[in-house]
């Protein structure tokens, strides 16, 4: 799964809100555009959402622009990446209603890999805080480091898509 550009200017976005919080109240658009390099316009597109979902509140006018909706604490990445993106399925047949039109449905073996793991990146994506970002980003957990490369896998992270039956 490759993010969007609009995913990730997204988390920049909500940062610069998280850090001046403390501050101020109200950051426009123009000094978010100087903290994150986005373009003013890109940024009311990638703001809409985020208001619609709570994470942006607005203010118009001479002295307005944007502020967090919600505490840092309570913003996940999953959070934002929902908001900007939508599910996070690697597939689309992650989705039931686009599943049940595919013909291989009932039988499929690769469909339950794909929703594990779009459930397993959904789970790591909400575990993660704007605040976890904010305080030590480089401290965050490497709970599941990737397997080494090659065919020297245990077999116990070996995921069979070959149906078995015993």
């Amino acid at each position: 799964m490759k993010l969007s550009a609009r995913a990730r200017y997204a988390v920049r976005l909500l940062l610069v809100l998280a850090e001046h919080a403390e501050h101020t109240d109200i950051v426009n658009t123009t000094t978010l555009s100087a903290h994150t390099g986005v373009s003013v316009q890109f940024i009311e597109q990638i703001i809409r959402p985020l208001k619609q979902e709570g994470m942006v509140v607005s203010t118009r006018g001479v002295m307005g622009g944007h502020a967090l909706g919600r505490d840092a604490a309570s913003i996940t990445l999953g959070d934002v990446v929902r908001a900007i993106e939508g599910p996070i399925d690697l597939i689309p047949c992650c989705d039931e209603s686009v599943a049940e039109e595919c013909p291989r449905h009932e039988n499929c073996p690769t469909r339950p890999a794909w929703l594990h793991i779009s459930r397993v990146l959904e789970r790591e994506m909400d575990a993660i805080t704007l605040a976890d970002l904010l305080t030590s980003p480089a401290s965050l957990p490497d709970r599941h480091a990737a397997p080494p490369m090659g065919r020297a896998r245990s077999a116990s992270r070996h995921l069979s898509l070959v149906p078995r039956y015993d």
